[in-house]
């Protein structure tokens, strides 16, 4: 009877040995395809993670270079750049000449652009007077030494000033009165009379030719007028030859029709000029005026070149950047002074200046020692949250709204 019993106890260990092998594998295998999925098609492949506009769950700012030598990274892969240039080269080689008919790269205009020029202009001049209105309520510091700037009423504690003798000063900052500038930051580039006849300023026009802000340049070539800043306007494409530009029009004919569908004249947006309006209205628009300005931006530049420095904030709007000789970043004695241009992005022609996001405003400065748990958020966003308008999407995750900062005294309880 003994040996039965153990017989069976045998038995019935060796088959939940091998069920829970089975099953272990099972998982294992199910866990391999949750980690690889492509499996299921007998060859491995790469996956390629796409994010959609509405998700902003991990929205965080552009980590800094790890030193001052590092380039910018490239919007365009370089493998892309250089098939791309081969390919234009054996065009050119196949057809000498020929007549370009895509705009802006023939000198016309992109029609459908030309009304997003005139409001991505218009939500500039909103943003410049809201923001000239909210200053008066809600303070902006800068720092005395470095480019640091915080909203609120009293500077924070953190020590990251980078500015002379900022050893002796344990790295803390030295607040004084900011301005609207200091809130948001437009770069200034070289203005182009005729973007495609002569797309770039030698050096020695640096001090002849007119300089504005980048974006208004970019309204500008995209259908904007100006009284300020003439520029040419084509009724006819040009030709390329050998790869140059090469312009049979007559510079005295003008299309009427042209000029009916420019505004020269424009006003802010919405009723910005009101005095009767409240912080919290006035921060609304100026938001919804920086969204607008920032997306109109960004469909503007798909189709308008914008170029900026590999190693310095230069930009140039056009199809090719400057020859001016005035770049100090690194390796800049390598280029003789020239820049290294590459694609810019949006925030290159608009200087968000990001700022350390304070939760409570009536509560002490931030303090060092719990920097880790604070957000960031652009000096604009925050100055327009701390003035009552609601926190975007786009900056809820930035700004570290679900994180709940310990306090000093229970910091040495929080791992």
């Amino acid at each position: 009877m003994r040996s039965r019993v153990s017989h069976c106890l045998s038995n019935y260990s060796m088959h939940r040995r091998y069920l829970s092998s089975s099953i272990i594998s099972h998982f294992n295998s199910l866990n391999k395809l949750q980690l690889n999925p492509t499996n299921l098609f007998g060859h491995p492949r790469t996956l390629t993670t796409i994010y959609t506009n509405q998700d902003h769950s991990y929205a965080d700012i552009r980590k800094p270079a790890k030193s001052k030598s590092e380039r910018k990274p490239y919007q365009t892969p370089m493998k892309i750049l250089v098939q791309r240039a081969k390919k234009e080269k054996e065009e050119r080689k196949a057809q000498p000449c020929k007549l370009l008919e895509n705009p802006p790269e023939n000198g016309l205009l992109v029609p459908e652009l030309v009304d997003v020029a005139h409001q991505v202009y218009q939500a500039r001049e909103s943003i410049l007077l809201g923001l000239s209105k909210l200053v008066n309520s809600i303070p902006v510091l800068r720092c005395r030494y470095c480019f640091e700037v915080h909203i609120g009423q009293v500077g924070h504690e953190i020590r990251t000033c980078m500015g002379p003798k900022s050893g002796l000063r344990n790295a803390t900052h030295v607040w004084r009165k900011g301005r609207v500038h200091d809130v948001i930051y437009f770069p200034k580039c070289f203005h182009l009379y005729d973007r495609v006849g002569k797309p770039r300023v030698i050096h020695d026009e640096r001090r002849t030719v007119k300089q504005l802000p980048a974006i208004v340049e970019l309204c500008i070539q995209a259908g904007l007028n100006l009284e300020k800043y003439p520029t040419k306007r084509r009724t006819k494409p040009v030709y390329s030859i050998e790869g140059r530009i090469v312009d049979f029009e007559d510079n005295t004919q003008i299309d009427p029709s042209l000029d009916l569908s420019l505004n020269t004249e424009m006003q802010p947006k919405g009723d910005l000029g009101n005095c009767d309006l409240s912080m919290r209205e006035v921060s609304s628009m100026v938001l919804d005026s920086w969204f607008e300005m920032i997306s109109g931006a960004k469909n503007l530049m798909e189709r308008y070149k914008v170029h900026t420095c590999g190693y310095c904030p230069e930009v140039q709007v056009g199809p090719k950047g400057h020859k001016v000789r005035m770049c100090k970043a690194s390796k800049h004695q390598s280029r003789n002074g020239m820049h290294a241009w590459q694609e810019a992005t949006v925030f290159d022609l608009v200087g968000p200046n990001y700022v350390w996001h304070v939760a409570d405003v009536a509560g002490g400065p931030l303090c060092n020692d719990l920097k880790r748990y604070y957000g960031k958020a652009p000096a604009i966003v925050e100055m327009c949250v701390q003035a009552g308008a609601g926190v975007p999407d786009e900056y809820r995750s930035m700004m570290r709204l679900d994180v709940v900062p310990p306090c000093r005294d229970e910091l040495d309880l929080v791992t």
